[in-house]
C-alpha cells in the first residue's frame, strides 16, 4: 500500500499513524515517562537475570556430577519461568507505548520516539527516561546518534515556544 507523498517527493512513512506537536508529545509524556521507566526497569533485570542463568548453567557444566548440578534444577527452573512470565510484561509495556502512538527505541534506556512532521518532511521527536521533557529530534533514519535539540542554545523549554513555526500536524 502506497503511502501519502510529502514535500520533497518521498513516502509518508507516518500515514495512518498519530503525528505529535511537541507540545503533544510533551502532554502524553507522564504516562509514557511511566511505562518507559516500567520498561526500562525490567528490562535491565531481565538482562541481569539471563546473566545469571547462564552462569548457573556454565557452572553446572564444569561440576559434571549430576548430583550436584540437580541442585541448580531448581533454581534455573523457577528464574527461566519468571524470566518468562517478565518477557511478556516486557512487550506488554511495549504495546502500551504503540498504543498510544510512539515508537520504544531503546528498552533498556527508556528511549521511545515520537512521530512528528518539520518543515514537511517526517521526523523523530525523540525522548528518554530521566530528560525533563521532549527536547531533541532526529531524521527517521538518523537514530538516536543524529539527535539534535528542537531549540538550539535557546535555552527555553519546548512548551514555551511556538511549535508551529517547526512542527505541524498532518
Amino acid at each position: 500500500m502506497a503511502g501519502r507523498r510529502h514535500e520533497g517527493g518521498s513516502e509518508n512513512p507516518f500515514q495512518g499513524r498519530k503525528v505529535f506537536t511537541v507540545e503533544q508529545a510533551n502532554a502524553a509524556l507522564p504516562l509514557v515517562r511511566a511505562i518507559a521507566g516500567d520498561l526500562a526497569e525490567l528490562a535491565r533485570d531481565v538482562i541481569a537475570r539471563r546473566e545469571r542463568v547462564k552462569a548457573i548453567l556454565a557452572m553446572r557444566e564444569r561440576m559434571g556430577d549430576r548430583r550436584s548440578s540437580e541442585l541448580y534444577d531448581e533454581e534455573v527452573a523457577l528464574v527461566e519461568e519468571e524470566l518468562e512470565r517478565d518477557i511478556r510484561r516486557l512487550q506488554e509495556y511495549v504495546e502500551e507505548l504503540r498504543e498510544l502512538g510512539v515508537e520504544p527505541k531503546g528498552a533498556t534506556e527508556g528511549l521511545v520516539d515520537f512521530p512528528a512532521m518539520m518543515d514537511g518532511r517526517p521526523v523523530y521527536l525523540c525522548w528518554k527516561v530521566g530528560e525533563p521533557e521532549v527536547l531533541y529530534w532526529h531524521e527517521i533514519d538518523a537514530g538516536f546518534p543524529g539527535r539534535q535539540p528542537l531549540y538550539a542554545d535557546s535555552g527555553v523549554a519546548a512548551e514555551t515556544v511556538d511549535s508551529s513555526r517547526f512542527l505541524s500536524v498532518l
